[in-house]
């Protein structure tokens, strides 16, 4: 019967040896060399190490037994478990150095890409529909126009690309991160996938945040295993890159010391969101980009490459999220536009939400709102900049405020004088700089 976690249902653990779908002589390895590796030598261990149940674990002993690899040194330790305990023959010990002079990769056994393709199906990010009430939720901290969620709530649930774009500082990070709030559940992410022989680490504790999942007593006489535990329980992956993004942090990253392979940024996304911030503001052209995207984004999958040069494909399962300061027609053309399914533009906040959000702002700075002042703020200054709000605006001009104060000795305070040099402090004056 399958396990389900939030309307995830969960990957289905290995009851034999036949269930792998990996070539036995990996599997083997993989188990000499996690001996050699690690200081384990009981069964119940080692099945920890390599996250397969204990009949597998033993079956995979017994072959490299027959094979003159392992060894049986008898029972020992406490009488609770009066495990038998094994070690490596001098056999097993050239053949564990052969195999890690071919991979370094050793612990937890892979998972096919053929059965992670169908645990990606079974927890699509397509297959989430989230409401407004989840929607409002998650992005309840800011204060957004009615008709934005509108537009935000479908592109969401279609689990397709989306293109915020509007001027600087109105919370196009803010939302991405919201949305990744409003998808709440969770998924199984694999700790390395098997392609053609090689090994590909997917998991990854800076990427991945893994949820709490019960520790099973070692001692008890019957033991179920929930799940296949090559896999982790995780929240929602959100990826999230900046100016930094270059083309080939989008393949496969090989070590040539190790020989190990490492999943690429989207790969590692799968399931849950793929950020692209700052876009225009990355050494490669957005055009580019973009068109590194066009066949994931269309038909849902990926094309990688070994270091052989061999091509294989993986599936493409990711809400990517651009966002740009600049406007699409300038940074693409049509047909990359055409296949960025929502383009939504995210304006800066009116005078009514503007001043909703100062008043949230100064809340939370312990800051108290001085008529005055504001009354200054928007009939002086805001007209010096045909009154184009901003909502990073509030938080900078409270936060140069309360400097000034702290500088000055005084208490924390809002006056017309304090919003002066505050302001100052906002834009830059055009001028020419002698050299």
């Amino acid at each position: 019967m399958n396990m389900q976690t939030s309307g995830v249902v969960a990957p289905p653990a290995p009851k034999r040896l036949e269930d792998m779908a990996l070539p036995r002589t990996m599997m083997r390895d993989i188990v000499l060399k996690t001996l050699f590796r690690k200081n384990t030598n009981v069964v119940t261990e080692l099945a920890r190490a390599i996250c397969l149940p204990i009949v597998i674990t033993q079956e995979l002993i017994d072959l490299a037994r027959s094979q003159g690899l392992i060894e049986a040194m008898g029972t020992r330790g406490d009488a609770i478990t009066n495990e038998m305990h094994y070690q490596l023959t001098d056999s097993g010990k050239a053949r564990s150095l052969d195999a890690l002079s071919q991979s370094e990769y050793f612990g937890p056994m892979p998972v096919p890409l053929s059965a992670y393709r169908e645990q990606v199906q079974r927890q699509s990010i397509r297959n989430i529909q989230v409401t407004r009430e989840a929607l409002t939720g998650a992005m309840g901290h800011l204060v957004l126009p009615s008709e934005l969620l509108s537009h935000l709530g479908p592109a969401v649930s279609a689990g397709r690309s989306i293109l915020m774009y509007g001027p600087p500082g109105n919370g196009k990070s803010s939302i991405s991160n919201g949305i990744r709030e409003a998808l709440g559940d969770k998924i199984y992410v694999p700790r390395a996938i098997e392609y053609s022989g090689q090994v590909i680490t997917v998991y990854d504790p800076i990427v991945h945040n893994a949820a709490e999942t019960e520790v099973e007593d070692p001692t008890r006489l019957r033991r179920t295993t929930r799940f296949d535990t090559r896999y982790v329980l995780c929240d929602r992956p959100t990826v999230i890159t900046g100016g930094e993004l270059s083309l080939d942090m989008l393949d496969l990253v090989y070590n040539p010391t190790a020989r190990t392979y490492q999943a690429p940024l989207q790969l590692k996304s799968t399931g849950g969101l793929f950020i692209v911030d700052d876009l225009g503001r990355q050494a490669e052209p957005p055009q580019k980009l973009v068109n590194r995207w066009i066949v994931p984004l269309e038909e849902s999958k990926d094309i990688l490459a070994l270091q052989s040069g061999e091509k294989f494909e993986v599936p493409f399962d990711t809400l990517v999220i651009f966002s740009t300061n600049f406007h699409p027609n300038e940074i693409f053309d049509k047909a990359a536009l055409r296949r960025i399914f929502f383009k939504i533009k995210i304006d800066g906040p009116n005078q009514q939400d503007f001043l909703k959000i100062f008043a949230m702002v100064a809340r939370k700075k312990q800051m108290v709102l001085d008529e005055a002042s504001l009354v200054h703020l928007l009939k002086t200054k805001y007209p010096t900049i045909d009154n184009v709000y901003a909502n990073y605006q509030p938080v900078f001009l409270i936060d140069q405020m309360k400097a000034i104060c702290d500088f000055e000795g005084w208490e924390h305070r809002m006056t017309p004088d304090l919003v002066d040099r505050a302001w100052a402090n906002l834009f830059v004056r055009d001028e020419t700089i002698v050299k």
